[in-house]
């Protein structure tokens, strides 16, 4: 039996082959979705028109929200209640997690978006540069109309919003940031070293949270923005992609544990799950560049736009969790995953809704695709400046 010394002394490394090159296959579904989307155009735009519409207005992608749904289970049926109740026991962490993730993030998120996309970059995006998006689910607006920073335009037959690409752009970027992770920050924090029964209670409450704050800040902070705000497909994405993962997994754990047990749970279930969530997200960034492949090969700095102001927001964030985390004088294993929650994003939720919200081939869909593509490797950055400074927090041990 190892002792607790030797076994947070013990390097962490991710398990499974998906895990341990997940930017390497990252960046070959990339690289695969872009080819396929020159080979076969019409494959993602087939993909696309499976949906489940409501009142004639496609609403629910079937292939995101099959795909998102297997991303969450998995994070999902992890969640014991139980310890949510008893979170109290430990509060400052989860508070400042809360305060980080839903005061403040998603504000410098909308604010650091707006001043790089909107401001430093918006020359180089194309001032006239604009992007159509899906009408807002229930409006039935005239050809020519405006609405917010749009145009009611005719493409395809069928009526689109035309706005600003910059803007398209800041509404993906907007989306990420009132998405708390509740899913990679399970191996952040492990790999951290960080405290795994916490990190799990702190991804509980978020995904809470984010039932209830999800679609007011989403609806808020894109009305900032003079985008279109619709507040009954907000609502429906948060249904769709979190309450029905949650609710599955609660379920399903409560009916595994009462036919066969804790350790066939822990030792035989949850483990055949974790490639499940990664190939679900992988498949979906095939589906996400086999769509925009024509815009990246034509513009590749198009990513480097969209990337610097996420990449400013990440390292901000988890700047402002670790100076909290000291502030509180938390011990090191409750700091890191404080921050890496904040810093990191609930990637998944935030494509499905933008891809819901605006359309698979939509500015803001490819900003949010752009949130995976710099989150994994920045991510493994800062779980090594934590693990590398972890001696500077009470509890941590040098090495």
């Amino acid at each position: 039996m190892t002792t607790p010394t030797t076994e947070a002394a013990a390097p962490r490394r991710m398990s499974s082959v998906f895990e341990r090159y997940l930017t390497v296959w990252v960046a070959l579904c990339i690289v695969g979705g872009v080819v396929l989307g020159r080979l076969a155009p019409g494959v993602a735009q087939a993909l696309d028109g499976l949906t489940l519409d409501v009142r004639g207005a496609p609403v629910v992608s079937i292939p995101i929200a099959v795909c998102l749904f297997f991303m969450m289970y998995p994070i999902m049926v992890k969640i014991d209640f139980g310890r949510v109740v008893r979170a109290s026991r430990n509060t400052r962490p989860v508070m400042l997690t809360l305060v980080i993730n839903w005061a403040i993030k998603p504000f410098t998120m909308a604010a650091i978006a707006t001043v790089f996309l909107g401001v430093v970059f918006r020359g180089l995006i194309g001032p006239e540069a604009t992007d159509l998006v899906k009408m807002p689910f229930g409006l039935d607006l005239p050809v020519g109309a405006e609405h917010g920073a749009g145009r009611v335009v005719l493409s395809g037959g069928a009526k689109m919003l035309e706005i600003p690409l910059w803007r398209s752009y800041l509404a993906g970027c907007i989306l990420l940031g009132i998405a708390p992770c509740t899913a990679m920050v399970l191996v952040w924090s492990y790999l951290a070293r960080g405290n795994d029964g916490l990190t799990l209670v702190m991804v509980a409450l978020n995904s809470l949270t984010m039932l209830v704050l999800y679609g007011v800040l989403g609806g808020f902070l894109l009305g900032v923005g003079r985008l279109p705000v619709p507040w009954q497909a907000l609502l429906l994405s948060i249904g769709v992609y979190v309450a029905l993962p949650l609710v599955a997994g609660y379920v399903s754990r409560r009916a595994l544990l009462a036919a066969r047990g804790e350790a066939w749970f822990q030792s035989r279930f949850l483990p055949v799950l974790t490639p499940v969530t990664i190939v679900a997200l992988l498949t979906t960034l095939v589906l996400l560049f086999s769509f925009k492949g024509d815009v990246i090969v034509a513009n590749p700095l198009t990513i480097v736009w969209i990337a610097v102001p996420l990449a400013v927001q990440t390292l901000l964030v988890f700047g402002l969790g670790i100076a909290g985390a000291r502030w509180l004088k938390l011990a090191y294993e409750d700091a890191a995953p404080a921050a890496m929650i904040g810093a990191s994003n609930h990637f998944e939720v935030a494509i499905a809704t933008a891809v819901m919200l605006f359309g698979l081939g939509s500015g803001a869909a490819l900003a949010t695709v752009v949130g995976v593509l710099i989150e994994v490797p920045l991510m493994l950055w800062l779980v090594r400046i934590c693990v590398a400074n972890r001696h500077r927090f009470a509890g941590g041990r040098g090495g």
